[in-house]
């Protein structure tokens, strides 16, 4: 069977990549680049080495690429991203280019094996969850799909943070992904920007007393320096661009003050500036927490729009012209600024009149919402806003009067209805509204799943809906099939290339020729061992990193994701003590063996998200001590939850945990990732969870709870928590034990609050779909004991999920939203 990653590939490519020749440059680029002989050289010395030899290859398409962009003035599109969680690159890029085969031999006979050097290859620290990896699948599938592009995003130094586990807590170390340097960048010096903060606007008058326009006089400035990674594409036809922004003071030691011997004082505004791009979300808060967000997200705007400007004019030479050539979409609400920033460079910088560049400002964004959280609809507290960018404050002034003015003219808007409108919330503290900013300055708002768009348009954005009936639509969000099926899962990719041939490596929509598998009794044993050796992976990780066993004939039932109170790891946790408690009560029971996974990181100031970290440690150190369980049931929680171990969790889940209350999940990822690599998945009707049952079948999924009409229906009805806890004998058993201190003997009250808010208010409807949950996963229990109709099912689940490709998403995107048509 030939390889599962041998891609047909540019002509230049297959002339100079046979094992020997590859050698032999990656001797050459050890010692001339890297400047170690082999009798010296250290593993990373191997893996810089190895990715120089593959990058070099991969800078012919990608000069190339953009070559062609620009003598064909194909439309560009510049996707502006706070996140870009790309994992690791070196298999990503050698695999698309169909190189990683050559690659293995090549360091082989070199006495390397590429698998213990791919594995020293940090996960880019630019990322924390599905946004940001929803942009490095979007990325990617650009590349695959001909689509020109650029990502723009900040070149975090230290991520967001490292997770370690001590005692059962979450505990906070920066990143060093760096610490080795990154061989994939390239630092452009020469593309750096000003950015300016603070200080005061001015204005030009003409000789007779005319306003000609604003200047706007930053009292500090720094500098944006660009990084340049490429982004290769399947069978690397083409490779774009991401660019990251670093931060730099523009004068980075006072030598006057150094020589005075005020050392630390010298270099204080470097440590300003460089604090701009250390850290993805700063903890806000606090006022400096806010105040740094709110820079971070200015610094990277404007230094991506000012690129894109400079790029525009040095082809077409003026400016108007910009939304014909340039589509400029923000993945949420954080780069929003864009709006404001874009109308100043047209009408301060380039002298275009207020209506003309409002014009070509909307034709030229678009804007994806991500969520229907207020807390993640970003707002800022005016005084912040105008002390940091007070000439973009004028200018959000100033399209909220366009915007509120055309709204009263229609006559269809009451006063509430006009304020819900307004850029500026009013009442209590006036905020600058961002997504209220984006969506009125992009000519197209997309939400991320049916069910999502259908919220968005009837909650958040209800009334600027009803103002710009046709900007809302639906792209449903999808995945990448190179790292989410070909790359992480080379064992099911190979038995389906066996079984259907190699068309669905070209398009993943072909998966649909696995469907009549299902029922192959030959077909199933294939996948149950592809499976299980992908279960003993993980069960061999778990055992080495955190000394736990796990069987990897129990049920595999994982939840990795952002530790957040919506997404229910609480409902998850108290199903497991609930479980528990009945292993006990009832030995005598034919009880499934089964192993809860959680893997996600809490913001660190956000207490709940933190104690729900130490509630699935604490019940996990009862649970697998306990001899009364006969390690029928265990729980694991594993630190550091990265792409990475996505890569190796996904493949072995059987069960995929999609458990968010209904109507705040705007769509999900995992729940495509899990489902393409045979997970059955256990879920809400919520984000794309509707849209997955409508692929798989609704024998293929296992759907519970209530719905997000339900949900809405509830809190506004009177729902009385307490009386459904009590009304459910397992429910309030197992809350009782939790809040009593059964699992936290060294702090019995521990819990208390967070069972209390359960009884109180239970705003997530843990307690209101406890019973339904646990009902369902004993129907989950019952499929699992008859295998041959469980890996039916779980086939169906491959077959029938090529739709949720990011191809499909980003054709959708580059008909309907950018008509940028590849």
């Amino acid at each position: 069977m030939a390889n599962v990653m041998t891609p047909k590939l540019p002509r230049q490519i297959l002339a100079t990549s046979d094992p020997e020749t590859l050698a032999t440059e990656i001797l050459r680029a050890l010692k001339y680049r890297v400047g170690k002989d082999m009798t010296v050289a250290t593993p990373y010395d191997w893996l810089t080495a190895s990715i120089k030899v593959v990058r070099d290859r991969i800078i012919d398409q990608w000069i190339s690429s953009t070559k062609e962009t620009y003598e064909q003035r194909e439309k560009r599109v510049y996707y502006l991203s706070l996140e870009f969680l790309i994992g690791r690159l070196m298999r990503d890029a050698f695999a698309n280019i169909g190189l990683l085969d050559d690659m293995r031999v090549a360091l082989k006979s070199l006495g390397v094996d590429i698998d213990v050097i791919a594995g020293l290859e940090p996960d880019a620290a630019l990322g924390n969850g599905g946004l940001g990896r929803l942009a490095a699948c979007f990325m990617e599938s650009m590349a695959t799909v001909n689509v020109p592009a650029h990502g723009y995003g900040i070149r975090y130094a230290n991520g967001m943070f490292r997770q370690e586990i001590s005692d059962g807590w979450q505990v906070e170390f920066p990143e060093d992904w760096l610490d080795h340097g990154n061989p994939w960048e390239f630092e452009r010096r020469e593309r750096s920007f000003e950015v300016g903060f603070g200080g005061h606007v001015e204005s030009v008058t003409s000789k007779d007393g005319r306003l000609e326009r604003h200047v706007w006089k930053p009292v500090e400035r720094i500098l944006a320096v660009a990084y340049d990674t490429p982004v290769v594409g399947w069978r690397g036809a083409r490779v774009n661009t991401l660019r990251l922004w670093s931060s730099m003071a523009i004068d980075p030691l006072q030598l006057d003050a150094f020589n005075a011997g005020d050392h630390i004082g010298a270099l204080r505004d470097s440590n300003k500036a460089e604090a701009l791009s250390r850290v993805l979300y700063p903890a806000d808060a606090n006022p400096a927490g806010q105040e740094l967000r709110l820079r971070q997200e200015y610094f990277f705007t404007t230094a991506s729009l000012q690129d894109i400007v400079q790029r525009h004019l040095s082809q077409f030479g003026e400016l108007l012209s910009l939304p014909d050539q340039a589509a400029i979409h923000l993945n949420d609400t954080h780069p929003a600024i864009a709006v404001a920033e874009l109308m100043r460079l047209f009408m301060d910088v380039h002298g275009v009149d207020f209506d003309k560049a409002w014009d070509a400002t909307k034709r030229t964004f678009a804007y994806t919402n991500h969520t229907l959280l207020p807390e993640a609809l970003e707002s800022w507290p005016v005084p912040l806003f105008e002390r940091l960018l007070p000439r973009h404050m004028q200018i959000i002034y100033a399209i909220n009067a366009q915007v509120l003015l055309e709204a009263r003219s229609n006559g269809h808007f009451n006063d509430e209805q006009i304020r819900s409108i307004s850029l500026i919330q009013e009442g209590g503290e006036r905020r600058v509204r961002m997504g209220n900013l984006a969506f009125v300055g992009s000519h197209s708002v997309n939400g991320v799943s049916a069910l999502h768009t259908e919220l968005m348009e009837q909650t958040v954005f209800a009334d600027l809906n009803k103002l710009y009936p046709n900007r809302i639509n639906n792209k449903t969000n999808g995945i990448t099939p190179r790292r989410w099926l070909f790359q992480c899962n080379p064992g099911l990719t190979g038995i389906v290339r066996e079984a259907i041939g190699d068309k669905f490596l070209d398009d993943v929509e072909k998966l649909k020729g696995l469907d009549k598998f299902a029922g192959d009794a030959a077909f199933r044993e294939k996948f149950a061992a592809v499976k299980r050796a992908n279960k003993e992976r993980l069960a061999g990780f778990v055992s080495g990193r955190l000394g736990v066993k796990v069987d990897p004939s129990a049920l595999f039932d994982i939840q990795i994701k952002r530790i957040h109170e919506y997404k229910r790891q609480l409902l998850n946790i108290i199903e497991a003590v609930a479980l528990y408690d009945q292993i006990r009560s009832h030995p005598e029971r034919d009880w499934l063996p089964r192993v809860k996974f959680f893997g996600g990181k809490a913001a660190p100031s956000y207490h709940n998200a933190k104690l729900i970290i130490k509630l699935a440690n604490d019940v996990a150190k009862v649970i697998n001590r306990d001899p009364a369980v006969r390690g029928l049931l265990k729980v694991v929680f594993v630190p550091n939850y990265n792409v990475s171990l996505a890569e190796l969790m996904m493949p072995a889940a059987d069960l995929s945990e999609q458990i968010s209350t209904a109507g705040m999940e705007a769509s999900g990822t995992g729940n495509m990732k899990f489902a393409l690599n045979g997970a059955l998945t256990i879920g809400t009707l919520d984000g794309a969870n509707v849209e997955i049952k409508e692929h798989v079948g609704d024998d293929n999924i296992f759907i519970f709870g209530l719905t997000a009409d339900q949900v809405e229906e509830r809190r506004a009805g009177g729902y009385d928590p307490r009386a459904v806890i009590e009304s459910s004998p397992e429910l309030s058993q197992a809350l009782a034990a939790i809040s009593s201190g059964v699992f936290s003997p060294d702090d019995p009250q521990r819990y208390r609050s967070l069972i209390d808010g359960l009884y109180q208010s239970d705003w997530f409807m843990v307690a209101a779909d406890f019973d339904a949950y646990a009902a369902t996963q004993r129907s989950v229990d019952k499929v699992w004991r008859d295998s041959p109709d469980w890996h039916a099912r779980a086939i169906r689940n491959v077959a029938r999920m090529g739709w949720f490709s990011s191809d499909r998403t980003i054709r959708q995107y580059a008909t309907e939203i950018w008509n940028a048509i590849p």
